[in-house]
C-alpha cells in the first residue's frame, strides 16, 4: 500500500490468488489520498480458442467476503492448491532437488502457488529467476508438473455476481502465456453477470488490445488496466497500467458486496 501511494496513484487493486487474507492489512496499511478496491483473483477454466479446456484468471472486485457459496469455492480452491504444490515439491524433492515441503507450506501463507515453488528453486540455487523457473520445473508438461481443478469459468462468474462482486476478465490475450480463451466464450458470460474486461496489461500486445476494447465496448463492459503487479516477482512497476476514471466509476456503480475504501471511511 505504501508502494501504491509512491507510485502516484489514487486507486490501487488488492487481487491476490484465491483469499482476501490481504484485505485487513491492506485497509490498515493504506495511506491517506488513496482508495483501495478489495479484491481476488479467481483461477479458472474456460473454453480455448481451439475448443479445448484453457486456464483463465477472473478478477472479482468488490465482494460480500461472506456469500455462503462463494466463501466455500475459494476454500476449495486453497485445499486445491496445497495439495497440488505439495505434490510437485515432493517429486522434486524425491528427485533430489533440495525443496524442504513443510517449509515451503508453512512460510507460503494462505494461498500457495507456483511462484513459492519458484522461489524455494531460486534460493536452492536451481534457476535464477521466478521466469526461469517458470520456463523450467515449473511449467506445463514438466515432469514435476501436477494440474489443478479449477472453477468452471461460467460458475465463478456466477458466484462472483451472487456475492455482490464485479466479475471481469483478466489478461485474456496473453500470447505468451499459452493457448487464449475463445472470445465467444466471454460474450456468453454477459448474460452471467460478467461486468468488465482486463485490456490493458503488460501480456498485451496493443493490437489484442484494441481487440479486447472493441469487444468490451460491444458487450457494454467496463474496461480496466493493471500492471499485474507482484512485487519482486515481475519486473514490471507498480502503476505501469492504469484505468481510465470513467471507467473506473463504471466499474464500481456495478458492485454492491463491499464499498472501495479510503483512509477518510475509517
Amino acid at each position: 500500500m505504501r508502494a501504491a501511494g509512491e507510485a502516484g496513484l489514487d486507486v490501487v487493486a488488492i487481487t491476490d490468488h484465491d483469499t482476501t487474507a490481504g484485505w485487513e492489512p491492506a485497509v490498515k496499511a493504506l495511506p491517506e489520498g488513496l482508495q483501495l478496491v478489495r479484491g481476488m483473483e479467481m483461477s479458472c477454466e474456460g473454453r480455448g480458442q481451439d475448443g479445448r479446456p484453457v486456464p483463465v484468471h477472473l478478477l472479482a472486485y468488490l465482494f460480500d467476503p461472506e456469500h455462503p457459496g462463494f466463501a466455500e469455492e475459494r476454500r476449495r480452491l486453497r485445499r486445491e492448491r496445497e495439495t497440488r504444490i505439495r505434490a510437485m515439491a515432493e517429486l522434486m524433492a524425491a528427485d533430489g532437488l533440495p525443496i524442504d515441503v513443510d517449509v515451503l507450506t508453512a512460510a507460503a501463507g494462505p494461498s500457495l502457488g507456483r511462484p513459492h515453488l519458484a522461489r524455494a528453486l531460486i534460493e536452492a540455487g536451481i534457476v535464477e529467476s521466478v521466469a526461469e523457473a517458470f520456463r523450467g520445473p515449473l511449467r506445463t508438461g514438466s515432469p514435476y508438473y501436477v494440474p489443478k481443478k479449477d472453477t468452471p469459468l461460467e460458475d465463478a462468474v456466477r458466484l462472483v455476481t451472487e456475492a455482490g462482486g464485479v466479475a471481469v476478465v483478466a489478461h485474456a490475450r496473453a500470447r505468451t502465456r499459452g493457448r487464449l480463451l475463445d472470445l465467444d466464450h466471454v460474450r456468453e458470460l454477459v448474460p452471467l453477470g460478467l461486468g468488465g474486461l482486463e485490456v490493458d496489461h503488460p501480456d498485451h500486445s496493443a493490437e489484442d488490445a484494441a481487440v479486447l476494447r472493441i469487444l468490451a465496448d460491444e458487450l457494454g463492459l467496463a474496461i480496466t488496466g493493471s500492471s499485474d503487479y507482484h512485487g519482486i516477482n515481475k519486473p514490471i512497476a507498480l502503476g505501469a497500467f492504469t484505468t481510465d476514471p470513467a471507467q473506473f466509476e463504471a466499474l464500481i456503480a456495478k458492485a454492491s458486496g463491499v464499498p472501495v475504501f479510503s483512509r477518510e471511511d475509517s
